[in-house]
């Protein structure tokens, strides 16, 4: 376990001011959307810039940081934190596996053989870390330490799928030219690591380098993020490691700068009487149905047979309530889900409906999660009453 004077402890129990400043850059963005100045707002976001605009530049450029920055946070999560053991990974990866796999069954239930909507299979398989642990943290002192690390951990690795998934099923043309010398790049800084090469300045260009190929490969951009994460050194010693200092420098700025500006600029949706009508849609209802009812389930059901065929534990501070709780707020998708939204739909009418329906759902998960667990960890949890549950 995680002593509480590390890192992890203490962000874990900031994390509210983080989710709580881009809950309210969606609420501005929304409100000032559908304002009378809503068309002039729009126009920032489809300013020209270097070919593209603004908001092309957010999500291939700006995103691609905080990918970085998930691959860290998962880099260390594997030195230093719950996956270092596999016994206590185990739990969280089973875990993220069922919130991954149910949702998008769900979502293929319902929009099956429908070429335009199919594609958006991977959004409901997504978890919004921030938010996520904004909520837990909402709920209060009650709330176990244990499960803010299987919330924390299940989302890394939910993140991990979500990245994996666009990798493989989101790429457009492929230009293997570009992938080729991306790649060489990467292989280089990887060597470079093994090597003893400590200094930032080579992973730096090297990685700008990998993520300009990377954009122009057909391959997403902010792929080169997440595998830049693995080419930085690391060290045991957690003072004297390179990719802890980095994720330490990036974390403010990926939560006060980067994922409200990726808010601001994505959830710019116009909403009136006619949006209601996207939950009726296949797509939208197979959105809603994967994050508020797939994710708990699917979170709950794998850890449970997990924990049966006795690959892993629940630790004795939580019981299956609670994790059922933690698959509630798996359920928040919002910015991972408006990102794959992106990337699934090039119609605008789907891309809008899908956002309404993913911040709809983000926001049934969010508050039925915050209220159950407030019941559910009224009181500090028995151990003897976490091994009754455990062997039922």
């Amino acid at each position: 376990m995680i002593h509480k004077e590390s890192l992890l402890y203490r962000v874990l129990n900031h994390e509210l001011s983080g989710g709580i400043f881009l809950i309210l850059c969606t609420i501005f963005s929304l409100a000032i959307t559908n304002s009378p100045v809503g068309e002039g707002y729009l126009k920032i976001w489809d300013t020209p810039m270097f070919g593209e605009n603004l908001a092309h530049w957010v999500n291939d450029g700006l995103m691609a940081i905080f990918f970085l920055y998930v691959g860290l946070e998962l880099k260390q999560e594997i030195y230093y934190g719950e996956l270092r053991n596999i016994k206590t990974a185990a739990l969280p990866i089973f875990a993220a596996m069922g919130g991954m796999l149910i949702p998008a069954g769900f979502y293929i239930m319902l929009n099956f053989g429908n070429a335009e909507t199919m594609g958006g299979a991977g959004i409901p398989m997504a978890t919004d870390i921030a938010f996520a642990l904004a909520v837990i943290t909402l709920v209060g002192k009650n709330v176990p330490f244990a499960l803010r690390l299987f919330l924390t951990a299940l989302a890394v690795i939910d993140d991990l799928g979500a990245i994996i998934v666009i990798a493989i099923f989101y790429t457009s043309q492929l230009h293997l030219e570009y992938l080729a010398v991306a790649l060489l790049i990467l292989a280089g800084l990887f060597i470079m690591n093994t090597r003893g090469v400590k200094s930032l300045l080579p992973y730096v260009i090297g990685g700008i380098a990998a993520w300009y190929c990377m954009l122009n490969s057909g391959i997403h951009a902010t792929i080169a993020g997440v595998l830049l994460a693995f080419t930085i050194p690391s060290n045991r010693i957690k003072s004297e490691s390179l990719s802890y200092m980095i994720e330490v420098v990036l974390a403010k700025p990926v939560a006060f700068i980067i994922l409200p500006l990726f808010a601001l600029a994505s959830t710019a949706v116009t909403v009136d009487a006619s949006s209601t009508g996207a939950l009726a849609e296949n797509y939208g209802l197979g959105i809603l149905l994967g994050l508020v009812v797939g994710k708990p389930i699917g979170i709950t059901l794998f850890s449970f047979i997990a924990c049966k065929l006795k690959v892993c534990s629940l630790p004795s501070s939580i019981n299956w309530k609670m994790v059922f709780g933690a698959g509630m707020l798996g359920g928040i998708g919002f910015t991972m889900s408006i990102f794959i939204t992106m990337l699934a739909f090039n119609d605008v009418e789907h891309i809008n409906n899908a956002k309404f329906s993913i911040l709809v759902s983000s926001m049934v998960a969010a508050v039925a999660g915050f209220i159950y667990l407030k019941i559910v960890c009224h009181k500090p949890l028995e151990a003897s009453d976490n091994a009754e549950e455990a062997n039922a």
